[in-house]
């Protein structure tokens, strides 16, 4: 009997743990702008999370004039959330329309069509003047909307390509944390949310209450570099065409100071011609192909050695330590020593 007993009090926990409830109800005794987070069936939960935490606790300290936040679900529930729950919603309906700012956290899937009534209504938003944000594939709705033709957004890197192909009128920047432009905010991965939610609050509240925010949430107030810094470069796969043995000689000579015309006589192939099949080959100028292929050895051993720079650089042929610094920075979006720092195993 006391077994039995157990297994209902257990089966009861698990059933009150996997329903979430989400209060809609804008939090009282503040004046300041509105925020409203977008629920959805397959709610992303760390994107919708970070919503919360930047947006909807209490802050005090900060004063009256912080934000009010509040959350509204744009299709009926009981909606799924990543994590194996569910929530249910308190059902207050049309707080699009009063919202300062509108945050779509994350996406349902990219190849799953956005509602065109949810369309028509964060068009409307804007046109009466309110901010719209996305974080992660959150883009791909802003894209559906239409308010990102012509400008230049940005998402995960894994997605960077699919956003581009879907909606050609998008400039799409695999690059940065985020971008904004016109009222109009995207941000890369999930953590690069957090960037661009702190970065929002900057731009209301100023230096001073975007600190604190970061200071509770123990993140940095601004991340250098963007997100070129966590892709992995992949081996291109190898030509037939009859540079390809050149190609493997110099990655594995990269210390010799490689120019175009013995690139090209090492070829047997006048430099004209060497570089339209070069091109052909790679996609890339053999400078710029030179370049990366010397970055991307810089990045090993910069994560597995204690080597300095002025050795690093001479090791992959770019001669000094100012020069590793400016091709990294070009490429990577931050320096040398920031890579180190954070990837050095």
């Amino acid at each position: 009997m006391i077994s039995f007993d157990l297994t209902i009090a257990r089966e009861t926990t698990r059933l009150q743990l996997a329903q979430m409830t989400i209060c809609v109800n804008i939090m009282p005794n503040l004046n300041g702008p509105l925020v409203v987070a977008l629920l959805y069936d397959g709610l992303a939960t760390f994107e919708f999370g970070i919503v919360v935490e930047v947006f909807g606790l209490s802050r005090p300290e900060l004063g009256d004039d912080w934000y009010r936040f509040a959350s509204e679900a744009i299709e009926p529930g009981p909606l799924r959330a990543h994590g194996d729950f569910q929530i249910v919603t308190t059902g207050d309906v049309g707080l699009i329309e009063q919202a300062d700012l509108i945050v779509v956290p994350g996406w349902k899937g990219l190849s799953i069509e956005v509602p065109s009534t949810l369309i028509e209504r964060l068009r409307s938003a804007h046109t009466r003047g309110a901010r719209i944000a996305s974080i992660c594939s959150g883009a791909f709705v802003l894209a559906a909307t239409g308010l990102l033709d012509g400008k230049t957004a940005t998402t995960h890197w894994r997605y960077a390509e699919a956003l581009s192909q879907k909606f050609p009128a998008v400039t799409v920047d695999a690059a940065s944390l985020y971008r904004g432009e016109d009222r109009v905010f995207t941000s890369a991965g999930s953590a690069a949310g957090i960037d661009l939610l702190i970065e929002l609050v900057r731009q209301d509240f100023g230096p001073d209450h975007a600190n604190s925010v970061a200071r509770r949430m123990v993140m940095p107030a601004h991340r250098n570099g963007g997100q070129a810094q966590f892709v992995q470069r992949p081996v291109p796969k190898r030509t037939a065409l009859p540079i390809a043995p050149l190609l493997d000689r110099v990655r594995d000579e990269l210390h010799r100071p490689w120019t175009i015309h013995q690139l090209a006589s090492e070829a047997k192939m006048s430099k004209r011609t060497f570089e339209r099949r070069f091109a052909d080959a790679t996609g890339a100028s053999p400078g710029e192909w030179l370049a990366a292929e010397r970055v991307e050895a810089a990045k090993y051993l910069l994560t597995t050695t204690d080597l300095p720079m002025e050795h690093i650089s001479d090791a992959v042929g770019l001669g000094s330590a100012h020069a590793l610094r400016h091709h990294f920075r070009k490429q990577m979006k931050l320096t040398p020593t920031e890579y180190r720092q954070r990837f050095a195993v």
